[in-house]
């Protein structure tokens, strides 16, 4: 994802094509010196707000400039570690 804008807590994150995607932010969490944000789409039409919602997290990246930037977490170890401190926080019920 390319570019960002947050207002409160939500962050429209927009694609390569240059198409918007909005979320809510759910949490954001530090771990080992990164920041990764915690990600809910927010869909147009929430009828079926029983269902188990998809929950995305990535990884908050700086360009050379120290732009904000929002990437897919590519290594599994990594992908892992940060699944289990979201699932641990869920647990704890902080949110």
């Amino acid at each position: 994802m390319d570019n960002e804008e947050i207002m409160d807590n939500i962050l429209i994150l927009v694609d390569e094509e240059g198409q918007e995607y909005e979320f809510e932010v759910q949490a954001e969490l530090e771990i080992e010196g990164e920041t990764y944000r915690v990600l809910i789409p927010l869909e147009e039409d929430e009828e079926d707000e029983e269902d188990e919602v998809e929950v995305l997290i990535l990884k908050v990246v700086y360009d050379e400039d120290g732009n904000e930037f929002m990437a897919e977490i590519e290594d599994e170890e990594e992908w892992e570690m940060v699944a289990d401190a979201w699932d641990e926080l869920l647990d704890s019920e902080e949110i």
